[in-house]
């Protein structure tokens, strides 16, 4: 009996019940589930009137859980007494036959549907299972996959879930085919496509594999080759997609409708640009008499509203506009420009600097707070924080702020990377006997910004130990500080008993920045040579 048929049946039998005060609940059947996820399910409590209604409820209420394939209310002088039956849980879930996708691959596919170790097993999940799994493998191109499920049952009211797995051959692309192309040879258009019939390193691109995903990108790409071209109108009308009898041959056939080519024959500006027409005129690289690009209109539009931005107007709009003129297959190009309100920064905010201080962030910021609002500041800003090297992505998010139009916050978000490096080496001859050496560097020392370095070598023909520390920001004007402390001592010969260079230094380096990418450096040194006594000496 289906679970809706079943669900009515109890419902019609719970429906024969005369109202009565409740004297006390009971469960029975539970052998995992706690009774206390029944009683806070049902809507009945002792003291109440059980109804018809509320025993339907109660009913409900507990096969929605997911937990029981049964569930059963009986009363008897003022006793409910609720019966479920629990589903099996499933123990393990298994595959055999698998080789394009690891277990654990797929046994985290089969997660995301409900079906794993420990959840309550239902036969509905072994369709869809099936289901996910063709899925995941069609996704490889591998459309001849065929999957068998077992379901064993074992002690405590479990189930092991196996899958076998026949994967078959991989489908490839065979054909790719292109139908209502006049301008651009069928051969150049296969070209701009990632999918392919194949080639002699298709083994490892896999190239000639088709996916929905891959394809979909290939007909953006194909649609931006014509609008780059001028061919406005150009669309797709059909992807088709059809696989040989034997799931191992794929033909792909795309049908376009291509239009006309046109070519600019103005550009105009349109709207509120500050009075700055010069300077944003500047911006456009559309040309006059050239075909149609969109990609120029794309990038002109882009510069309009960072220049924008300069001025504190974080949320202009430029937009272009078109007039299609057919009978001489010519457009005008309208770029329209608003600027709409000028906001400044309320507040600049750090995120995702878990070991990295804030201050080593912020002091790269050349926007500040309660500053009008400045994107070539921003993004200046935004590209400092990552030429720190402590950062593996670094992006900065603009957010109005509630109430107030003319302010935004921002939100500079940071993934941090490991900045520290240790070397560990050793070696042995039979001149010097057993040399050890030892690296250390830090360029992000407990998360200062500060840098330190150690280096140590303990061979008795070249010792050595460095000791180096730098500090980007010796002032806050971001003048650096360096300093080197370092001895040397070495011999020019394999014997020990000859004589040795000691050499002891301190150096200290000053950069200067002199704009936001130029620094000079400025050092001064010191170091005393000694000459340790031995043989060989020269004289």
């Amino acid at each position: 009996m289906a679970v809706g048929g079943l669900l009515a049946f109890l419902i019609q039998n719970a429906w024969a019940v005369d109202p009565f005060p409740v004297k006390d609940i009971r469960v029975e059947g539970l052998q995992r589930v706690e009774a206390g996820t029944v009683f806070a399910s049902i809507p009945v409590r002792v003291g109440d009137t059980y109804t018809d209604e509320k025993a339907a409820a109660s009913i409900r209420a507990l096969f929605a859980l997911g937990l029981f394939k049964d569930v059963r209310i009986e009363s008897n002088n003022g006793v409910v007494v609720v019966i479920v039956e629990e589903r099996p849980n499933v123990a393990d879930v298994d595959f055999s036959g698998n080789r394009e996708f690891d277990k654990d691959v797929l046994k985290r596919a089969l997660r995301d549907i409900g079906l794993a170790d420990g959840r309550p097993f239902d036969k509905a999940l072994v369709d869809r299972a099936e289901q996910e799994l063709k899925r995941q493998y069609i996704s490889k191109s591998m459309y001849a996959v065929e999957i068998v499920t077992t379901v064993t049952p074992i002690e405590r009211n479990r189930v092991n879930v196996s899958f076998a797995v026949t994967e078959g051959e991989v489908a490839k692309i065979s054909e790719i085919s292109f139908v209502g192309n006049k301008s651009f040879s069928s051969s150049t258009l296969r070209g701009l496509f990632d999918s392919d019939t194949g080639n002699w390193l298709s083994w490892y691109t896999k190239s000639n594999r088709y996916t929905r995903t891959k394809l979909n990108a290939d007909v953006e790409t194909l649609r931006s080759y014509y609008l780059a071209r001028g061919f406005l109108e150009f669309k797709v009308d059909s992807t088709q997609v059809a696989i040989s009898p034997d799931k191992k041959d794929i033909a792909i056939t795309l049908s376009m409708t291509e239009g006309e080519q046109f070519a600019v024959s103005n550009i105009k500006l349109a709207g509120n640009f500050l009075g700055k027409e010069a300077e944003f005129q500047s911006l456009v690289t559309i040309k006059a008499g050239e075909p149609y690009n969109a990609t120029d209109v794309a990038q002109t539009t882009k510069a309009f509203t960072d220049y924008f931005a300069n001025f504190g107007y974080a949320f202009a709009r430029a937009e272009a506009r078109t007039e299609i003129d057919r009978t001489t297959n010519r457009v005008e190009i309208t770029l329209v420009g608003e600027p709409s309100r000028r906001v400044y920064v309320r507040r600049i905010n750090v995120a995702g600097n878990d070991r990295t201080r804030d201050e080593v962030i912020r002091r790269e910021f050349r926007q500040l707070e309660a500053a009008w609002y400045d994107g070539e500041k921003i993004r200046l800003s935004r590209n400092r924080v990552d030429r720190l090297g402590y950062f593996t992505n670094v992006g900065i998010e603009t957010q109005e702020v509630a109430g107030a139009p003319d302010q935004v916050d921002l939100t500079i978000s940071v993934v941090e990377k490991p900045t520290g490096s240790i070397s560990l080496g050793a070696g042995v001859s039979s001149a010097d006997g057993l040399g050890l050496s030892f690296g250390f560097k830090q360029e992000n020392a407990f998360g200062s910004g500060n840098s330190l370095g150690i280096e140590v070598n303990t061979s008795k023909s070249n010792r050595t130990l460095v000791l180096s520390t730098s500090d980007p920001y010796f002032t806050d004007d971001g003048v650096s500080r360096t300093f080197d402390l370092y001895q040397r001592t070495s011999r020019p010969y394999d014997d020990t008993s000859t004589y040795a260079i000691e050499t002891t230094g301190i150096g200290v380096r000053f950069g200067v920045p002199f704009n936001d990418s130029d620094t000079v450096f400025f050092g001064l040194g010191a170091d005393k040579t000694r000459i340790v006594p031995g043989t060989l000496l020269p004289t």
